[in-house]
């Protein structure tokens, strides 16, 4: 099995063309292609923390994390190897993001599965770049244009938001629940709105922040820490909390990667996708890892479609696990961090 998506192995095809270019790897960087790629300059922008985690073990000062590209990182940069999103608004918001940075004369290649829509990069650019697919292979497309003129790029009219129980929910492209609220937070959240919260609460894959938002207004003096490794989701919490006057700490992790101390509660609805592929990987890590960062008597509550074999793996944890609501499509399931039985001793000989 290659090391690389073939998305990936798509651009090597071409890997000649690009020995004497200062190039420039941003998008959905599923692998670590560009921290091995032959090229006169190899940088890469990660949107995606875990996916900067990767890269910059290898690459160190060449890679960046966060919502944009800083302007002094990229533009030294010739060319432009774009990795096309699951989401078709999120890859019109990053590229509209990196275009309008790069130098003119510049050469932009995008690639991406055909299922994920790759071909729609002809139409989304079609005032400003004229594409034209170069490849076809792997399921994948590959696309080139070249860039004779700047775009212009400004933050603000990329924000939607929308309001849910009396709160002003900010999203950005690629975030979860960009438009309203999913069905499945929303059967999380019936089953926690009338218990009350104390202590602190960490929310894992915060999307838009809309569900620390939400049991914050219910119990105000909870403490909250937001995780994802979502730049656009880090920012859209972040905007969520200051729209409605609350506090908290957003910060990018890779479920506990950096986490250090203990919570009395853990919520999460855990995407079971990685790109447009199946990968329980994060919530079996998210489930065996959350026990050693709760409190004792501490409790992880996490929705997940009801067909995915989470009860295995939470009462292999921690030797419980309650279903506390359920619909045909979506069950919420809560574990708490017991105390550890205690073993005695055998008796000394006399």
């Amino acid at each position: 099995m290659s090391a690389y998506s073939p998305a990936s192995e798509v651009v090597l095809r071409h890997a000649e063309e690009f020995e004497a270019k200062r190039v420039l790897f941003a998008g959905d960087l599923q692998d670590t292609l560009a921290a091995d790629f032959a090229a006169q300059q190899v940088k890469a922008h990660c949107g995606y923390f875990h996916q900067w985690q990767r890269l910059s073990a290898k690459m160190q000062t060449l890679t960046q994390f966060g919502l944009v590209p800083e302007e002094a990182f990229v533009g030294d940069c010739d060319t432009l190897i774009y990795f096309w999103p699951k989401s078709k608004q999120e890859a019109h918001f990053q590229l509209s993001a990196v275009l309008h940075l790069l130098p003119v004369g510049c050469d932009i290649f995008v690639v991406g599965e055909n299922r994920a829509g790759v071909r729609s990069v002809e139409s989304l650019f079609s005032e400003q770049l004229q594409f034209n697919k170069i490849d076809s292979a792997r399921r994948c497309g590959f696309y080139y244009a070249h860039l004779s003129e700047k775009g212009s790029f400004a933050l603000a009219p990329w924000w939607q938001s929308y309001c849910y129980d009396g709160l002003t929910i900010k999203t950005l492209p690629g975030v979860f629940s960009r438009d309203k609220l999913d069905v499945g937070s929303e059967l999380l959240l019936t089953t926690l709105k009338e218990v009350p919260l104390k202590g602190n609460l960490l929310d894992v894959g915060c999307g838009a922040g809309v569900l620390s938002a939400v049991l914050k207004s219910l119990n105000p003096e909870l403490n909250l820490t937001l995780i994802d490794v979502n730049s656009a989701a880090l920012a859209s919490s972040e905007a969520t909390l200051a729209a409605n006057n609350f506090t908290g700490h957003v910060l990018p992790s890779d479920v506990f990667s950096e986490i250090k101390q203990r919570y009395h509660v853990i919520i999460s609805n855990p995407p079971f996708h990685d790109g447009i592929q199946t990968n329980l990987a994060a919530t079996s890590a998210l489930i065996r890892q959350a026990k050693d960062h709760l409190e004792i008597g501490g409790k992880l509550v996490i929705v997940a479609n009801a067909f995915l074999p989470y009860p295995d793996i939470l009462d292999e944890t921690f030797r419980n696990h309650e279903v506390l609501a359920q619909t045909s499509k979506f069950k919420v399931y809560s574990a708490t961090r017991l105390r550890p039985i205690a073993t005695s001793k055998p008796a000394r000989r006399r």
